[in-house]
């Protein structure tokens, strides 16, 4: 686990085969960058927070309360901080980190609203928060995978990669990284 840009400096120095992440990778030019699946932001609260009275909060809604989300540059922050941009507010994010079992923590705890990915939240483990959704607040997300340009990746890489994302076989992700450089998203 890593920073998006230590993920790409890792990736590109040869010190990682595959880097996953939501921010960076898809940019860098050194890249071959992969999509591997799409996701959305929720919102946690403890069960009593005015926020579960809400049939579908807003953003002013959210913003009337502490955020605890991400750290900038992790895990779609740019998407939160655009979302509130385009709404014109400044909410007051006071926590930031880069695990979202943090951010339920402090959530549960009940000092603000936490932002997470989707896919973070498990009602069974979280039960003493209540997941609300925020499609319809924050756009998607999607996650890639990156391998340097030119790289050889062994049988295992390929596995994980297929394991990760199974619409990326072994001939799409070969096939890529065989292409001319200059940094490229590939669709599967």
């Amino acid at each position: 686990e890593a920073s998006p840009a230590h993920i790409v400096e890792l990736v590109l120095s040869g010190q990682a085969d595959i880097g996953i992440a939501t921010e960076a990778v898809a940019s860098e030019a050194g890249l071959t960058s992969f999509e591997a699946y799409t996701w959305r932001h929720v919102l946690v609260v403890s069960p009593e927070h005015p926020l579960t009275h809400l049939p579908e909060p807003t953003l002013e809604d959210i913003a009337g309360f502490p955020i605890i989300t991400y750290d900038a540059g992790f895990t779609g922050r740019r998407k939160i901080d655009g979302a509130f941009a385009a709404a014109g507010l400044q909410p007051e994010i006071v926590l930031t980190a880069m695990d979202a079992d943090v951010i339920k923590t402090y959530a549960e705890l009940e000092l603000g609203v936490g932002i997470i990915a989707s896919m973070a939240y498990d009602e069974r483990k979280d039960a003493g928060l209540v997941r609300i959704a925020a499609d319809h607040l924050f756009e998607p997300n999607t996650t890639s995978v990156a391998v340097r340009r030119g790289a050889y990746l062994r049988g295992y890489a390929h596995a994980f990669i297929n394991m990760f994302a199974p619409h990326l076989s072994r001939d799409t992700v070969s096939s890529a990284l065989s292409e001319p450089a200059g940094g490229q998203v590939v669709e599967a």
